[in-house]
């Protein structure tokens, strides 16, 4: 049986948790030419996207570092990725509902949450 010291999961929530960020950060720039065409708002919403990817990297390391702060921060913010997703889902916002859409808003947050679940005897600190 593996002892839960020696567990990877949290290596695992670390690659998933970059990937998430990476995605917003590509997010966020692909907003900021919308901005120089005259669409201001559009450089906040940008910015800000890329700040929420730099605190997700910055809370992966957290996780990387079995920081039980980190981890807590990370499941509530898995799950409001969930709770937006849901509301997109339901309102009709125009939300793309495709597989890939579907994979990165549901299934990334759900295997982060699965791979961060308390277990007894669990290493972080």
């Amino acid at each position: 049986m593996i002892s839960a010291s020696a567990s990877s999961r949290p290596e695992a929530a670390f690659v998933m948790l970059l990937m998430q960020a990476l995605f917003w950060l590509i997010a966020g720039i692909s907003a900021l030419p919308f901005a120089l065409g005259g669409e201001v708002f559009m450089a906040a919403l940008g910015v800000v996207t890329m700040l929420l990817a730099l605190a997700t990297l910055m809370l992966a390391i957290g996780v990387l570092w079995r920081r039980r702060r980190a981890r807590s921060l990370v499941l509530a913010l898995e799950v409001m990725c969930l709770f937006g997703t849901a509301v997109l889902l339901l309102l009709p916002f125009g939300f793309n509902g495709g597989v890939v859409s579907l994979m990165v808003n549901v299934g990334l947050p759900v295997a982060v949450i699965v791979l961060l679940r308390k277990e007894p005897g669990e290493a972080f600190t």
